[in-house]
């Protein structure tokens, strides 16, 4: 789950490459990191570093694609737009319920992952960490129900604080390392790569930002693609040195560990390091969820403006509005999931699936849509074949979790369909005709729904 700090509107883009560097690898280091090296470590073992190393591969042509889209049509809808230009609206729409449905699927994974770490600090179990849980769902909510919000230059703090955290706690621990503890390799079979795979989507949700930032450099053409070069270098990078370093010093503990960078930092330093984890889990899952609520809730809005979604939460889908309606929406759902989740005893890994599934769909529809914008047997186009065969193999390996993305998109389409039929019957009755309805702000609203959701998949 990571955070997506949007680029200072200015009348002018001045956006340079150190700028963009830094805002794409906010996009895409999130909190996830947190926790994800544990959870691929306890589904793949030690075989886990190939799945790293597989999202990390797949995320060449995947930031590759969206650059080029980004390049050649700068907008701030990102994917939303394209997929609207390469497909209609129906798809568009089925984009928009993917980016406002995960959330509160994921916000319940999320937060439990900083409540581990407090009561991995404090004490308490499970019962510390499903009240942290609770707390960071309510209070991130009002929040924005308030109208407060984080600014990109914190949310840009927050993520230059975690990727500080990632670098001391690999170094410190690194000598700590041996290479016996990645034995056995594979303890759960190869096939188990896969899932692991599917599963660290989460942490690598973010590129399709690069799109939507496109508009704001100085050079589109020139510097979209040099400042995602740089910013796949260091993701990946920090990525496989935590997730190696991690499985190399806590060795089969890794899977068990409900707080691994704590442990990581306490095996490389010693002291009463659990608590600055703590604490740092916490603020960085308050920027997070920050950000998916309030771009959530401005989506969802933005959606049933347009007719994507009941007209009910249309409420303050102003610039200046607190749709506050739709907010409401997502906290309630949260609320459910984390519920759900506990009465079940689901832990985070199906929820993780859950989201991550609509993240993957996402994607194919956004890859997709390159390979029919592009100009066919151009490099960009042929990158863009590959990013669309790799994420349907991801979207596979999602396993019945896939079901739940597939589900939503059907349903927009569904309620796109349905909301067209009465548009044009409201048409006849009062006597305008199709070219009449399809005037006004649902020809933009592509553009609408993709800016609110690129705050979304940073998030």
């Amino acid at each position: 789950m990571t955070t997506t700090p949007t680029a200072p509107a200015t009348t002018h883009a001045r956006l340079s490459i150190p700028q963009g560097t830094a805002l794409s690898i906010g996009a895409v280091l999130g909190t996830g990191v947190i926790t994800l090296p544990a959870i691929a470590a306890g589904i793949a073992g030690p075989a886990s570093l190939v799945a790293w190393a597989a999202l990390v591969v797949l995320s060449i042509p995947l930031a590759s694609t969206f650059a080029a889209m980004g390049a050649r049509f700068p907008d701030s809808g990102g994917v939303s737009t394209y997929v609207r230009r390469a497909f209609g609206p129906r798809a568009s729409a089925a984009v928009g319920w993917c980016f406002y449905f995960a959330v509160p699927v994921g916000a319940p994974p999320a937060s439990l992952m900083a409540g581990h770490y407090v009561s991995d600090a404090v004490g308490g179990g499970r019962t510390v960490a499903v009240a942290v849980a609770a707390s960071l769902i309510v209070g991130v909510a009002l929040m924005n129900a308030a109208g407060l919000r984080l600014s990109g230059r914190v949310q840009l703090g927050l993520t230059a604080v975690l990727a500080t955290l990632m670098l001391v706690t690999i170094v410190a621990a690194l000598p700590r390392a041996s290479w016996d503890n990645l034995q056995p390799f594979a303890p759960h079979g190869w096939g188990a790569v896969g899932s692991a795979a599917a599963l660290l989507v989460w942490g690598f949700a973010g590129w399709e930002a690069v799109a939507s930032l496109a508009g704001d450099y100085r050079r589109p053409a020139r510097d979209v693609p040099r400042a995602t070069a740089i910013a796949l270098v260091v993701v990946g990078t920090l990525y496989l040195a935590l997730a190696a370093t991690s499985l190399m010093v806590l060795g089969p503990a890794t899977g068990s560990s409900e707080a691994p960078l704590s442990d990581l930092l306490a095996a490389g330093v010693g002291g009463e390091v659990r608590v600055v984890t703590a604490v740092v889990a916490v603020l960085l899952t308050v920027g997070a969820m920050n950000a998916y609520y309030a771009g959530g809730s401005r989506l969802g809005a933005a959606l049933a403006r347009d007719g994507a979604l009941p007209a009910y939460l249309a409420v303050g889908a102003g610039k200046d509005g607190v749709p506050r309606r739709s907010l409401a929406l997502i906290a309630g759902q949260s609320v459910l999931w984390l519920v759900a989740s506990e009465v079940l005893h689901l832990g985070l890994t199906p929820l993780m699936l859950l989201a991550t599934g609509c993240f993957t769909l996402v994607y194919v529809l956004g890859t997709a849509a390159a390979v029919r914008l592009l100009e066919r047997g151009s490099r960009a186009w042929w990158t863009a074949v590959v990013a669309l065969v790799s994420v349907l193999g991801l979207l596979v390996m999602n396993g019945w979790h896939v079901l739940w993305a597939l589900g939503v998109a059907a349903a927009a389409v569904g309620y796109q369909v349905w909301h067209d039929r009465r548009r044009v019957v409201a048409g006849c009755v009062h006597g305008y005709d199709e070219a009449d309805l399809g005037a006004g702000p649902d020809r933009d609203a592509g553009r609408d729904r993709g800016a609110a959701g690129d705050v979304l998949l940073g998030a």
